[in-house]
């Protein structure tokens, strides 16, 4: 069998907790957030835990997991 691929937009927006959560950066925080108030803003600044029927999808595009 040929090695298997990860999909590059996975390994640069995903990264695995020390149990095996996938936790990912929140989206809308690149540019343009004069039009964002305050509160979405401070909200937004940590990252979230993916849920697990989102994650067993990720895991997969990622085989040999994620550094």
């Amino acid at each position: 069998m040929p090695k298997l691929k990860t999909k590059s937009g996975v390994k640069k927006r995903f990264r695995l907790t020390a149990t095996g959560k996938v936790k990912h950066g929140v989206a809308g925080k690149r540019h343009r957030l004069m039009n964002h108030n305050g509160k979405y803003i401070r909200q937004n600044r940590r990252t979230d835990v993916i849920s697990d029927a989102d994650a067993k999808v990720i895991k997969k595009w990622a085989p040999y997991g994620l550094n």
